[in-house]
């Protein structure tokens, strides 16, 4: 009797609730059905990576052949080069990229002039909004070794011009940088929303105990977006290997191919330029799993140390 009563509870309440917020429900049926047909109906095309795949028989009628596409790629000459060139760039946007919207934050926690604090954001924020091809197109021109800002700073103290572009090692130091340029303000309104959370008592109650600024960031302040910063660290560590293939295409060039060239545009190449949908799809299907492992190993870590996780 009692369970009825509760479901019949429950009913009324979920009755209640769609009459309620009927125009929301409304305003989430579009971005639902975007992902579920952008991001669930093309897992079972996965199968394409352990078949034959072509136009005419489909994805049902395409001959079976296991694991050969992944055979093909771990046997691919250049298969090093590619996983050593996505694991460089991954690892270096991580490690130099991620830890900047968090100090960003906190500079900004500690600015009193809301007007000033204001403005900075508004001009941080705005890079986020340029598409990847205007910032490649505005890296070219300032690293330009002809009419470039840079490269007249070198020759103004009696060095000689550099062509940035076709230099393999310039390429990852160019990558990471624009991409904390680009990442950088959107990237912190988490963290300030964070710190906004934190109570103003704790504040108070260390200044009466004689802490200073730097006593309070470190005790206070940084504890108190943790959560906040591992949850980001994790989803991050889940799209590791996933480089965005579009800069890294942009910015390649014949010269410093043997550093551009990751497993994003490999695939972009194989799949759209060589039309060997099987192939890079499998390609793709081993980032994916790499990504998965990844994402699993540190979340386990992160549960098991800090008690925060994504599942």
């Amino acid at each position: 009797m009692s369970a009825k009563i509760l479901k019949g509870d429950k009913d009324t309440s979920l009755g209640k609730s769609l009459q309620r917020d009927t125009a929301l429900y409304i305003m989430l049926l579009l971005p639902l059905t975007i992902a579920i047909i952008f991001r669930y109906v093309p897992i079972a095309y996965l199968g394409i990576a352990f078949e034959d795949y072509n136009f005419v028989d489909g994805l049902f009628g395409s001959e079976w052949v296991g694991l050969k596409w992944f055979q093909k790629f771990f046997g691919y000459r250049n298969f090093g080069l590619l996983l050593t060139n996505t694991l460089k760039i991954s690892f270096s946007s991580l490690i130099f990229g991620f830890p900047c919207p968090i100090i960003f934050a906190l500079m900004l926690n500690e600015v009193t002039s809301n007007r000033f604090k204001k403005a900075i954001q508004t001009a941080s924020y705005l890079p986020y909004f340029v598409s990847t091809v205007i910032v490649i197109g505005m890296m070219n021109q300032i690293l330009s070794p002809t009419t470039g800002v840079v490269n007249d700073v070198i020759k103004a103290l009696g060095g000689q011009a550099i062509n940035f572009n076709t230099e393999p090692k310039y390429f990852l130091p160019m990558y990471v940088v624009s991409g904390i340029w680009s990442s950088l303000g959107y990237s912190s309104i988490l963290y300030l929303s964070a710190l906004s959370g934190i109570s103003q008592e704790l504040y108070e109650a260390a200044e009466v105990d004689g802490a200073g600024r730097w006593r309070k960031m470190w005790h206070i302040t940084l504890p108190g977006i943790m959560p906040t910063i591992l949850i980001l660290l994790l989803m991050n560590l889940g799209s590791l290997l996933s480089v965005g293939f579009e800069k890294a295409l942009l910015m390649q060039n014949d010269l410093n191919l043997s550093a551009s060239e990751i497993i994003g545009t490999y695939v972009y190449k194989q799949g759209i330029g060589r039309m060997e949908y099987s192939y890079s799809a499998a390609v793709d299907l081993f980032q994916g799993v790499l990504n998965l492992t990844l994402v699993t190993i540190f979340n386990t870590i992160s549960k098991k140390a800090a008690d925060i996780s994504l599942w």
